[in-house]
């Protein structure tokens, strides 16, 4: 049997030091490889381009899409100014991850939108982001651990019958957490199906049930024998495959 072909957005690095000081690399973190390896499927990582015919053949050889972490998303997107807490912003990157959502879901493929993918997916669809966590008028709890990547930080709560727990086996676990920015609005055509113990939306669904987007880094904790049920995440990807 042919295994299906998940597409990993791809992401840009630029060279600090050394002999090439300045030039721009394709890349993504090795856990997402993995991560599809593990699972049964073939990772092909998605260059960015900003050429959108180029996108359009690029998501003709794949048959899932995992949208990836990285840069902070352009809060021009949602009808706001930047504020002083934003982090780094890559419009063209924004373009690039949203032209892959577009193109997959018109072609109903899978997609699994994880952290920075997660927001993406949220404002895609019409939702909008708080910039930092500081401008959350509740408590919030710490949501950016800032080391040991596969170790679970604070708790999580996914709605029963919803198509995430359903893919997780799971309505109650612990999490890591790696972001300052937080999901405000909700999409009028998502669905929230996952919060923090402090009440941060972390879980989001389509109704068709074929895109799920989570605030965690499941890639991080697919190989802790304690979190390995993350692997149903890359699972619902891979199975689902079209």
């Amino acid at each position: 049997m042919t295994k299906p072909i998940i597409g990993i957005a791809g992401s840009e690095m630029i060279d600090t030091e050394g002999l090439f000081l300045g030039y721009r690399r394709s890349y993504i973190n090795e856990d997402y490889v993995d991560s599809v390896v593990q699972n049964g499927g073939v990772p092909y990582v998605i260059p960015f381009t900003g050429n959108d015919d180029v996108v359009k053949a690029q998501m003709e050889h794949v048959q899932g899409v995992i949208l990836s972490g990285g840069h902070d998303v352009d809060p021009h997107l949602y009808g706001e100014e930047l504020k002083p807490n934003i982090g780094e912003i890559w419009p063209a990157r924004d373009h690039f991850d949203m032209l892959l959502l577009k193109l997959a879901e018109e072609m109903g493929k899978p997609v699994l939108g994880i952290c920075r993918g997660a927001q993406i997916i949220n404002v895609a669809h019409g939702g909008s982001l708080y910039q930092d966590v500081a401008y959350r008028k509740e408590q919030t709890l710490k949501h950016d651990q800032q080391h040991t990547p596969d170790l679970p930080t604070h708790g999580m709560k996914v709605k029963e019958g919803s198509v995430l727990a359903q893919t997780l086996g799971k309505t109650e676990f612990m999490v890591n957490s790696f972001h300052h920015q937080l999901i405000n609005k909700v999409a009028p055509d998502l669905i929230e199906v996952a919060h923090a113990s402090d009440g941060v939306i972390e879980g989001l669904e389509n109704k068709a049930g074929n895109v799920l987007a989570v605030q965690w880094h499941p890639e991080m904790l697919h190989k802790n024998p304690d979190t390995k049920f993350q692997n149903n995440l890359f699972k619902f990807v891979i199975e689902n495959a079209k």
